[in-house]
């Protein structure tokens, strides 16, 4: 069969992701104006009860079934790929209705207890069924990533997006013009109307993950056996020992995401509750600081005050990681398939790669975000003043947690592939446990307030890329060159971030927001690639991206 390197593989799931996230832009952007603050709390907090749940029952399963298509097809050709698909598709469904049966029944006990707040209710309950159509969705795509077929994941992945940019802003606004007929249909469920519409925009995530079902159905349905490619019928497989691999596969990778998912849970668990506190011992601090203060109650101020940092600089902070853990996604069937052909001159090379192309795209993002975050926030939305008002000095800290964040990725992701997958949960229980710890320290301190929450972010990736880098050298014996990999692109990211500062210091007292915003851009990334070139990294840019890299 004819498979995809790893950069023509980068390329398809990142363009994918690129129209996946322009779609998620303009579902979020307007979402965000449409529902202010205290809506999209509602919504965030939906989501952030949701993630653990989708970690636990959904997240690893691609992972896993991609992993062992690619080892099951290199020892037993189409035979093993056709084996490892019947039983993921069996397993897989039954965890996706267990998964949504969970969200349901514990949907309110999630939250008022966790959440603290009875209006997110409704939002948890139109969102819990997105679990198994995931699962499913999982299992189609896992199978078509572990033979280097990326072209499955990239149209679903458009495709939900697509369904949840139309149905979820739809919905949305369909209820909150006829609030007083939504409200009255489900006053038992919630107080106001705001919920309800966060409740419909939740309901355009399910349909979105239906949609992605659906299409990756179709598709294996109507795709045929690609020729030239044999079982070997002298291996006989056992089911027992296939079933036995989809599980033990599984569960560290469900481990892991879990863990990776429990820092939004820590944020929806902490940042209400120690802001309110924080608020109520210094009234007069946040009065003089933040305008809408004085418009609201305490507990109000608490929920707008998560709403703005979940809903607008945790929105930006997630669009980067989404295009670089397509490097790490892209890589995984090659590195498991070398590995399992004990090639471990091909599976230091393929870390190398990885983690260079990663960290080229991550640092000058990072490094911008920190830089332009007013900017950005301005630009994205215009008509949410104050929440973007609270939200810079976290995204400030979220542009740097991000750099951490994406190089973690692949480095995850090679755990993976070379067996050790229970690695990356054990990394990120110790990096949960900074994340916490900093949140309950940081939050309650009033200049910080919500972006405590951030730079305990900042601490728990550092602490999670550190130990990541030194246990994956020891463990799996891959030597490699830290310095030939992150000084280049940390050198440039810097040349790229002072460019950008300085431009916009200039540009700022001629021009309006969004000028400024793309000249400063514009002139960083002049710096960047300018002092790429001068380092020699083209070179590297080059043997990552242009070097063939079949498996």
């Amino acid at each position: 069969m004819k498979k995809q390197n790893f950069i023509k593989s980068s390329v398809i799931l990142i363009v994918s992701v690129a129209v996946a996230k322009a779609a998620g832009a303009f579902f979020r952007i307007p979402l965000a104006n449409m529902l202010g603050g205290n809506g999209m709390a509602y919504f965030s907090g939906a989501y952030g009860i949701f993630l653990p749940v989708y970690a636990v029952f959904v997240t690893g399963l691609s992972s896993a079934s991609a992993k062992l298509t690619a080892e099951y097809t290199a020892l037993y050709g189409s035979i093993g790929t056709e084996k490892v698909r019947k039983y993921s598709l069996i397993i897989f469904s039954l965890t996706g209705i267990v998964g949504t049966a969970v969200m349901i029944m514990l949907a309110h006990p999630f939250a008022v207890y966790a959440a603290g707040s009875e209006d997110i209710y409704l939002s948890v309950l139109a969102i819990s069924p997105a679990v198994l159509f995931s699962c499913v969705t999982a299992a189609y795509r896992g199978c078509a990533e572990g033979k280097c077929n990326m072209y499955p994941t990239a149209v679903s992945q458009i495709a939900e997006s697509l369904v949840k940019l139309g149905a979820g802003l739809f919905l949305c606004m369909t209820i909150i013009k006829n609030e007083k007929y939504f409200l009255g249909i489900f006053s038992d469920s919630c107080s106001n109307s705001t919920s309800v519409a966060a409740a419909g925009a939740a309901l355009g995530v399910t349909l979105s993950s239906l949609a992605g079902m659906v299409y990756m159905a179709a598709d294996d349905f109507f795709r045929k056996k690609e020729s030239g490619e044999k079982g070997f019928l002298t291996c006989s497989i056992s089911t027992v020992r296939l079933v036995k691999d989809i599980i033990l596969t599984v569960v560290p990778l469900a481990a892991s995401a879990l863990l990776s998912n429990l820092t939004s849970v820590a944020d929806l668990c902490t940042v209400m509750r120690f802001v309110c506190d924080s608020a109520e011992k210094f009234p007069d601090y946040f009065r003089e600081r933040y305008d809408v203060f004085s418009k609201m109650d305490v507990s109000d101020f608490a929920e707008f005050a998560y709403g703005s940092y979940s809903g607008m600089a945790v929105t930006v902070f997630n669009l980067v990681p989404s295009f670089t853990n397509m490097f790490g996604k892209s890589i995984f069937p090659i590195a498991a398939e070398a590995w399992a052909r004990k090639d471990y001159k091909k599976s230091a090379e393929n870390s190398e790669k990885v983690l260079k192309a990663t960290t080229l795209a991550a640092v000058p993002a990072g490094l911008g975000i920190f830089v332009l975050a007013e900017r950005i926030l301005i630009f994205l939305f215009p008509s949410s003043v104050n929440e973007v008002l609270f939200s810079v000095s976290s995204l400030r800290f979220l542009g740097i947690a991000m750099i951490f964040l994406c190089i973690s990725f692949p480095v995850f992701s090679l755990f993976q592939a070379f067996g050790k997958a229970g690695i990356p949960a054990r990394i990120m229980f110790a990096g949960l446990i900074v994340k916490t710890a900093g949140n309950i320290v940081l939050i309650r301190i009033p200049e910080l307030n919500a972006a405590g929450a951030a730079l305990s972010t900042v601490l728990c990736y550092f602490f999670v890329l550190a130990v990541s880098l030194a246990v994956f050298k020891r463990s799996c014996k891959i030597k490699l060159g830290l310095f030939r990999i992150f000084a280049g692109p940390v050198y440039s990211g810097m040349m790229c971030m002072a460019a950008a500062w300085l431009a916009e210091q200039i540009a700022g007292k001629y021009l309006g927001n969004t000028a400024v915003l793309f000249v400063s851009v514009i002139f960083g990334g002049v710096a960047y690639i300018s002092s790429v070139f001068l380092l020699g990294e083209y070179k590297n840019i080059k043997e990552v991206f242009f070097t063939e890299n079949t498996v």
